[in-house]
């Protein structure tokens, strides 16, 4: 039996560079040197990523912090709460990157700024209040939580670069073992369902493409074939239709639109899961408990056919 390679072991695919991490080869970008400026780059990317695959609204600007602390504060009512505290997290991670740009600015002329300073002290502590109204914060679909994501720009703030590293091929590998479990989740309740004939290999050329996408960081050239690809397997997935079946057999019908609605909603977590680059379990569970649904009436109604029921 051949030993599986430790985690962070690089190895060359053709003209693919890989690193190893918990079950999977994993294109494998080298981090830059220490600097504040490049830290400056990991934070305001790892920021505006965030942003982009939370809720809407909650991209509150840094001036606006005191307003927005005000408005969390006087707020009682636990739904409104909830937002508000997405939209403080949003004004303290704006305002930490605010402060950040003004200490990578000031040595840029040459004013060695110190961890002991109160500017770097005071983005420490956005940060930390960030982090912990996280939990606040949804993704953009509304299902589910995603402070992990939401924790990486504070990372990128106290952790060594190569640490950072570590943690995305980490997180990388994760998504992608999630990806694959939902995958077979779906292939298993599919494959025996003789109106969705080609659905398998739709969801395997998703899934395929999903993670490469997962992988490939949008500087690479490598992503003007990687991400036309991943669109082409969702609209594949988003046009399916079920075989024909005659209109008189409505409980066909009816368990044919269940099982799209149900690759439409395996579609959209892949999606999710591809786009945000970490796991999500509420969302994972969710969809698993669809597919267990639909399996499960199709045996009922398999039942009810063999004893005339």
């Amino acid at each position: 039996m051949t030993a599986q390679p430790e985690n962070g072991t690089q190895r060359r695919f053709g003209d693919k560079e890989c690193i190893y991490y918990d079950g999977y080869w994993i294109r494998y970008y080298p981090p830059q040197e220490e600097s504040l400026a490049y830290r400056k780059h990991l934070i305001d990317s790892l920021t505006r990523r965030a942003f982009r695959h939370t809720e809407a609204g909650i991209n509150t600007p840094g001036q606006r912090l005191e307003a927005a602390r005000q408005a969390y504060e006087a707020e009682t009512d636990p739904a409104r709460k909830r937002v508000n505290g997405a939209m403080l997290a949003g004004a303290l991670f704006n305002r930490a990157t605010d402060l950040f740009t003004a200490i990578v600015e000031l040595e840029h002329k040459g004013v060695r700024i110190s961890g002991e300073n109160e500017l770097m002290q005071q983005c420490s502590d956005c940060f930390k209040q960030a982090l912990e109204l996280g939990k606040q914060v949804r993704h953009y679909s509304g299902q589910e939580g995603i402070d992990e994501l939401w924790g990486e720009p504070f990372k990128a703030f106290t952790q060594p670069v190569a640490n950072l590293f570590d943690s995305r091929y980490r997180k990388i590998a994760q998504t992608m073992r999630a990806i694959d479990n939902v995958t077979a989740r779906l292939i298993q309740t599919f494959q025996c369902e003789p109106t969705f004939e080609g659905v398998i290999q739709r969801l395997e050329r998703l899934a395929s493409s999903a993670k490469l996408q997962i992988e490939t960081m949008k500087s690479d050239d490598n992503f003007f074939s990687v991400w036309p690809d991943l669109v082409a397997a969702l609209e594949a997935l988003e046009g399916f239709q079920p075989k024909w079946i005659p209109e008189d057999d409505s409980e066909t019908l009816q368990h044919n639109e269940q099982g799209v609605k149900l690759i439409n909603a395996g579609t959209a977590l892949i999606t999710y899961l591809s786009e945000a680059r970490v796991p999500m379990p509420k969302s994972t569970r969710n969809l698993l408990q669809l597919c267990e649904s639909f399996s499960q009436e199709r045996k009922d109604r398999r039942t009810d056919e063999i004893y005339g029921r």
